[in-house]
């Protein structure tokens, strides 16, 4: 308990000292046709996100250092990218790379090359996915506080990781709530805080999926999986635009512009959404395989058709909006 509070005085300094600085030298999120937002904020207050995971590895023996090494390189060009914006190109590299970490951290040499490709490409596409969730006030933390809370239920009674790693992961989320989880935020995660939240969920869940052999524990990110992926789908079907550009076709983004849902309540909404899902994780992940089977793509379909009802509703009262 003293070590939480000592890591959480830390992390609360750290986030007055950054919000001080990012003023300092205009580290800020300009709104634009394309954001939730419409005054500018401060970003990249997810910084805490990765002090957080530091202060992890450096007061519990250095533990998991591929990990930490592969998040610190992402985090530092993710900085850069909130300063500068640097390109796809050159973000993507090194994406890649600690995803890379990752994998050789958690599981080398266990899988054979096709399978490491795979997972390669899917932790690419996990940070990325949060990085593209990061649109509204409080949906960041409000999220992955509830897909650790799942972790941290689940890593009770199993031990997969250290617990500090989530805890001081946790602590850094409630301080970054603070300044984010409002009406105006105070500051925005920023992509340094998207894609480090994004690495580190992606780094336990996978742990979880390879050692205790089960891919139900996918679920843990069902609810941003479904409306990415989904999403994705839309734009490659019918709008023919580049999954690289900014949008505003999310279903969050279409709850707040359309049905004018305040940022706070569809932030809780999906938390709340994700929340049922790890309770049903948490009851099922010890059933038998073809159990646990058919909960897995018994929530995806589930979630498909949701998502594909909601989208309907909302098409159509857009539509009555500007007739």
């Amino acid at each position: 308990m003293e070590k939480n509070l000592i890591v959480l005085c830390i992390l609360i300094a750290a986030s007055f000292v950054y919000l001080k600085l990012a003023k300092k030298f205009n580290i800020v999120d300009k709104p634009n046709e394309r954001s939730s937002h419409t005054k500018v904020t401060i970003r990249g207050g997810g910084i805490i996100f990765p002090i957080a995971i530091l202060l992890f590895f450096f007061m519990n023996d250095f533990q998991y250092p591929f990990f930490v090494l592969g998040l610190f390189l992402i985090s530092f060009v993710s900085f850069l990218d909130d300063i500068y914006t640097l390109s796809s190109k050159v973000r993507f590299p090194f994406q890649i790379i600690a995803i890379f970490l990752i994998l050789y951290q958690a599981a080398f040499p266990v899988f054979p090359l096709y399978y490491s490709i795979f997972c390669l490409v899917f932790g690419v596409a996990v940070i990325n996915m949060f990085n593209f969730m990061d649109g509204i006030n409080g949906i960041t933390g409000i999220y992955s506080l509830v897909v650790l809370s799942g972790m941290y239920f689940i890593n009770l009674n199993e031990t997969i990781v250290h617990t500090d790693l989530i805890v001081y992961s946790g602590l850094s989320l409630i301080v970054f709530g603070f300044y984010n989880f409002r009406k105006k935020a105070l500051f925005f995660a920023g992509d340094i805080g998207s894609i480090a939240i994004g690495m580190l969920l992606f780094f336990i869940g996978f742990l979880f999926v390879i050692k205790l052999n089960s891919i139900i524990f996918l679920l843990l990110i069902l609810v941003y999986g479904a409306d990415t992926a989904l999403t994705m789908l839309y734009r490659l079907i019918y709008t023919k635009e580049s999954v690289l550009d900014p949008h505003r076709h999310h279903m969050y983004q279409k709850l707040v512009d359309v049905s004018k849902i305040s940022h706070l309540k569809v932030s809780l909404g999906y938390g709340v959404l994700q929340l049922v899902v790890n309770f049903i994780i948490l009851k099922s992940y010890k059933l038998e395989m073809s159990i646990q089977l058919i909960v897995f793509f018994g929530m995806i379909v589930l979630f498909i058709i949701l998502y594909v009802y909601l989208f309907r509703v909302l098409a159509k009262k857009a539509k009555m909006s500007n007739a």
